[in-house]
């Protein structure tokens, strides 16, 4: 009997070592924290704004009739918005032209969309609308809307001043008669206050 006691008693120590052993406890590591380096967000190109230009251009009749060099100058304002790497808005301007070979001046306005690539603080563009001239008597009496276009490129100095570029080019049809066109080319200097 004491022999099967003792063999009852060996089995059962024997199962219960071979039944788990022994395990280390597990320990949780602490998560290691990576730190975020912030994104700096480039500038914001959307909201109204509004300046003043200066520029010089060159204005010639179809069929040899003319030209002429002049200086303009005048006022713009507009609207863009900034969707990411594109740029689209509207512009109004104004341009005071002061011809040089004759006696007259002329007011050129223009409403153009305008569409560009944001580069950051530098903003390439491109333009494209509508264009009306009149001229006074001495410059021959012109009152004609015509088409216009261009490229230009803007930088941000400050988040509310920016400077820019601007070559555009605007034409007129049947300016004085029939077949008589009008096409000026205009190179200008910008700059804008945005609100």
């Amino acid at each position: 009997m004491k022999f099967v006691a003792l063999t009852v008693a060996a089995s059962l120590a024997a199962s219960a070592s071979f039944a788990g052993g022994y395990v280390a406890p597990v320990v949780d590591t602490a998560p290691v924290v990576t730190p975020v380096v912030p994104v700096q967000a480039g500038p914001d190109w959307s909201g109204f704004y509004a300046g003043l230009q200066y520029g010089q251009g060159n204005a010639e009749l179809s069929d040899n009739l003319g030209d002429s060099d002049y200086d303009a100058y005048g006022l713009h304002a507009g609207y863009l918005f900034d969707f990411g790497q594109v740029i689209a808005g509207a512009e109004l301007d104004y341009n005071k032209a002061d011809l040089d070979d004759v006696d007259g001046d002329a007011d050129l306005w223009r409403l153009r969309g305008r569409v560009g690539y944001d580069m950051g603080r530098f903003q390439p563009y491109a333009t494209l609308g509508a264009a009306r001239i009149s001229t006074d008597d001495d410059a021959g009496d012109i009152s004609e809307t015509g088409i216009t276009y261009g490229l230009g490129a803007e930088y941000l100095v400050t988040e509310k001043f920016s400077v820019g570029a601007e070559y555009s080019r605007s034409d007129f049809s049947d300016v004085v008669t029939d077949g008589i066109d009008l096409d000026t080319d205009l190179v200008q200097v910008r700059a804008s206050y945005r609100f």
